[in-house]
């Protein structure tokens, strides 16, 4: 099949540092690739692929010119694929919703696959417009405030089976790895670290609309000993980093689609304590893979409970479940069920009488 990737421009692809969804688009365009593939990936000038690149913005926004226009980036990216539709069979957009209007009009079969939240005002009034558009969701829990939206399946993030070594020796500090946002859950995790007398090594960014909860809530209680704020990581530094703890804290407060650190984790034999919010109950098999907790209070008791899980089966559960060969697999059925469906369309029509 002739694939198109659309792919976000505010990070590379794979990204330099952090970046979940452009990560995940790299190993879908590998895989691909791997299976015989024609795909082009329409991202960033300074994105690495195996497929053939086409570049609609110099460089990845975050990294790029301060005071760029996204949205200028972006109307690069739709007009690219606007002109080029016609070059393949199916076209898979990780762009959200403003790719659609063009997407419809191209006569090409296309999906999206949501990445983010979709509990946000207006965005019901968006699904029901595009009726007929088809849409991917990263954990059946993502879907639930668009019900009417046409789901065609859960596809749940994979990554390469040897990306990340196991480790099965119990590790002796916690930690929490992502964005340093209150959803994210960082104040929790100081808490239980703390009260499970565990150090906590904090891999993360500071984003700039952060800066003043990080210096208020967070940055009282990092001392360098207990508490280590070691930055953001990147590929070569997380695996030791999530190999060598003991658990991945992982106290959200906010419906996560998917959350790409949990089965990074595992990849690294790493249990992992979660909140019961958004994807966790989905990813994490309670007794298992991990905890999945209500509050600090059981996080707490989760952590003195670790010795418990075995970390050669979480590394098992891992390949069994999430590997980015069974996710590529699973989206390259999609497109041959879209490719069929639009056939079959295009057959039926031009067998009924034209009209006179």
């Amino acid at each position: 099949m002739r694939i198109a990737q659309l792919a976000p421009l505010a990070e590379s692809v794979p990204p330099k540092l952090y970046g979940g969804t452009e990560r995940v688009i790299a190993w879908l365009v590998d895989e691909l690739v791997g299976f015989g593939h024609d795909v082009t990936l329409f991202a960033s000038g300074d994105s690495r692929t195996s497929g053939k690149l086409h570049p609609v913005w110099p460089r990845a926004l975050r990294l790029g010119r301060r005071g760029a226009d996204p949205n200028a980036a972006c109307t690069l990216l739709i007009e690219a694929i606007a002109k080029r539709a016609g070059d393949f069979d199916v076209i898979h957009s990780h762009v959200d919703w403003l790719p659609l209007p063009v997407l419809r009009r191209t006569g090409i079969p296309f999906l999206t696959t949501m990445h983010g939240r979709l509990d946000l005002p207006g965005l019901s009034d968006v699904a029901r417009q595009f009726a007929e558009a088809s849409f991917v969701s990263i954990s059946d829990d993502q879907r639930l405030p668009l019900p009417d939206a046409r789901w065609i399946g859960t596809i749940q993030h994979g990554l390469p089976k040897d990306s990340f070594q196991p480790c099965y020796e119990v590790g002796r500090y916690v930690a929490f790895l992502g964005r340093l946002t209150a959803d994210k859950g960082p104040e929790d995790a100081i808490r239980i670290a703390r009260a499970a007398r565990m150090p906590l090594r904090i891999a993360a960014k500071i984003p700039r609309s952060e800066t003043a909860f990080f210096k208020k809530k967070l940055e009282p209680h990092i001392d360098g000993e207990k508490i280590q704020l070691v930055g953001e990581v990147d590929e070569t530094r997380k695996q030791p980093f999530l190999a060598g703890a003991a658990a991945l804290l992982f106290p959200i407060n906010w419906p996560e689609p998917f959350g790409l650190v949990m089965i990074e984790a595992m990849a690294c034999g790493t249990p992992v304590i979660a909140y019961r919010s958004g994807s966790v109950p989905e990813v994490v098999e309670d007794g298992v893979t991990g905890f999945i907790v209500d509050g600090e209070e059981q996080a707490i008791k989760a952590v003195k409970e670790l010795a418990r899980l075995d970390r050669r089966k979480i590394r098992s559960r891992f390949e069994e479940r999430f590997t980015a060969s069974r996710m590529a697999r699973a989206y390259e059925s999609q497109y041959r069920k879209l490719i069929d469906d639009a056939s079959c369309t295009e057959r039926e029509c031009a067998s009924k009488p034209q009209r006179t």
